[in-house]
């Protein structure tokens, strides 16, 4: 058994996520940690809301809140949301908690003994109208690099170049909209990423082949073009407050604190553990203390990356102590809404609370995942969506149970059929089952989702191909017994399809596991489970779970594109 540490990139709290923050991280990081339960591994799910910077405070201001207050609902907002996804986080923590304000004030002592720190005098930018210092995100204007009009002073969203506000062209306060602004001094610190540029570079030459190209494509375009310092606190009052003379009214800097995030999650998970409950947060991030056998995998956006191949590994290395870095780092590319961008804040796309409405969790998740944006971005259609569910859900798996349980209730009611014995044709399908298992298995481990649920696809179709070739419908008429170990077979495909399905598509998987009422858990994903699944005892009873998925139709196909917009809106 393995250990396995996974993260997803934190959601930001201004609002209700949509699916492409969804397929981005929280969701994949979900099916990855699924299947490493389901191998046997020892798992910590972490993910926490991002809930400090700019936007928090803007999104407070429009709801009329106090900022914590606001923070405090929306985290029980998008608790609640993950929950109904099926999203199994060991511990879904706060950014704004006491454990990442200590840590993030630890790490930055740890950085400034290590002359990785230093206080620099900057222009920045102040606005008149709003009297007061604007810090990057409360600045927007247009990208000089690819033109977006939308660019925030920290980064643009469109083309993800990292920006100063004073790169802006045409910029204008986003709390007022006022171009009346000045350029005073102001004193900050500043993150020495330069000087860590050749340790960064060694380490991401390690990763090369192991890393999706995308990751160290990334990485390897910031150094080449000159790992920059960055500016780590900002003009703010929310935030973790900067304890150093001449800081006063400064937070740090939202993308120096968020990462750290992950580990002080982790505190909160084991300060929140029962009475008797061993919870050690240091074996899962401090080398010396038990983290050395630890594999740590992070999943996240492409626009996260230089954050989590630059920015938090400067922090972690120049520490200078046993922290532990990541391991594997899978990156998405973006999905689309019919080729434009989702955005929270504009409002453009299907978020996470209007998706629930339409179909159940299963549908989305598994439409998003054996759509995922791995090689490059894909777009989301109506179209698209119905297909996923009609094709896969409802005509393949969904169909294959319907059929199984309507003909054993049929002839043989709610029992495991008796009689009869296998042959060569359910020898044949064991050894193709056998080796889909493995093809599965191993794409997972890989972390290669578009192809293994193209393979869980392909686990799915062969139910429905070996119910053709025996067609109880007609042997029944003929031979009893026959028909007996044709439809316990398929049962035992069923009951297959419940354990291997789980990471993808958790709430009807556990309906099939339903109908098998007192069998022994599967357990593992060894080549043992094949057999173990057709272990059936003839005579046990079997709980019929009706229709698994309901078929989107044209006319909710054209409510919908008229709901929430299309190529052509």
């Amino acid at each position: 058994m393995s250990r396995q540490l996974i993260t997803s990139a934190l959601p930001y709290i201004n609002g209700v996520k949509h699916l492409g923050n969804l397929v981005g991280s929280m969701l994949p990081a979900d099916v990855y940690a699924r299947f490493c339960r389901l191998r046997g591994d020892e798992v910590l799910l972490i993910c926490a809301t991002d809930e400090h910077g700019t936007p928090a405070e803007l999104a407070a201001r429009e709801a009329g809140l106090d900022v914590a207050e606001f923070c405090r609902r929306s985290h029980e907002v998008q608790a609640d949301l993950c929950e109904r996804f099926a999203l199994s986080w060991d511990h879904f923590g706060r950014t704004s908690l006491r454990p990442n304000h200590e840590l993030t004030r630890h790490f930055a002592d740890r950085l400034t003994e290590n002359g990785l720190i230093d206080e620099r005098v900057i222009s920045q930018v102040y606005s008149p109208a709003d009297q007061r210092f604007l810090p990057d995100r409360y600045i927007e204007g247009t990208c000089p690099n690819c033109g977006y009009e939308r660019a925030r002073g920290d980064q643009c969203e469109n083309c993800t170049k990292q920006l100063d506000p004073t790169d802006l062209i045409r910029p204008r306060s986003a709390i007022s909209g006022s171009t009346d602004l000045e350029t005073r001094e102001s004193r900050h610190l500043f993150l020495r990423q330069s000087a860590m540029a050749e340790r960064l570079r060694a380490w991401i030459d390690t990763k090369v082949g192991r890393w999706p190209v995308l990751s160290t494509s990334i990485a390897y375009k910031w150094l080449d073009e000159g790992l920059e310092d960055r500016g780590i606190t900002r003009d703010l009052s929310w935030g973790v407050a900067v304890d150093r003379p001449g800081f006063e009214g400064k937070v740090y800097y939202v993308w120096f604190d968020a990462p750290i995030g992950y580990i002080a999650a982790t505190v909160e998970w084991a300060e929140a553990a029962a009475p008797g409950e061993d919870r050690n947060w240091e074996r899962w991030w401090r080398t010396e203390r038990g983290a050395d056998d630890v594999t740590y995998t992070e999943f996240m956006a492409k626009d996260n990356i230089p954050f989590h191949t630059l920015g938090f590994p400067t922090t972690i290395m120049g520490s200078g102590e046993d922290w532990k870095l990541v391991d594997e780092l899978k990156a998405f590319n973006w999905l689309t809404y019919y080729g434009g961008k989702f955005s929270t804040s504009a409002g453009r796309g299907v978020f996470m609370d209007s998706a629930l409405e339409l179909r159940p969790s299963d549908c989305w998740r598994w439409y998003l995942m054996s759509n995922a944006p791995e090689n490059d971005d894909s777009s989301f259609t109506w179209e698209l969506f119905a297909e996923a569910v009609n094709k896969d859900l409802v005509g393949t798996v969904g169909n294959f149970v319907n059929r199984t349980a309507t003909q054993v209730s049929r002839h043989f009611g709610e029992v495991v059929p008796e009689g009869g014995a296998t042959d060569e044709v359910e020898a044949e399908l064991l050894d193709r089952l056998t080796g889909l298992l493995g093809t599965y298995v191993d794409q997972l481990d890989h972390r290669d989702f578009r192809k293994s649920a193209q393979t869980l696809r392909s686990i799915w179709s062969e139910g429905n191909v070996y119910l053709e070739r025996r067609e109880p419908w007609r042997s029944i008429k003929v031979d009893r017994d026959r028909t007996a170990a044709t439809l316990r077979t398929a049962l035992g495909i069923v009951r297959l399809h419940a354990h291997l399905s789980g990471p993808f598509i958790p709430d009807s998987a556990a309906r099939l596991s339903a109908m098998f009422p007192g069998a022994a858990s599967l357990g593992g994903l060894g080549p043992d489970v094949i057999r173990a699944a057709f272990d059936l005892r003839p005579g046990a009873p079997i709980a019929v779970p009706g229709l698994l998925f309901e078929k989107v139709t044209d006319d909710e196909i054209a409510e919908w594109s008229e709901r929430f917009g299309t190529a052509e809106a």
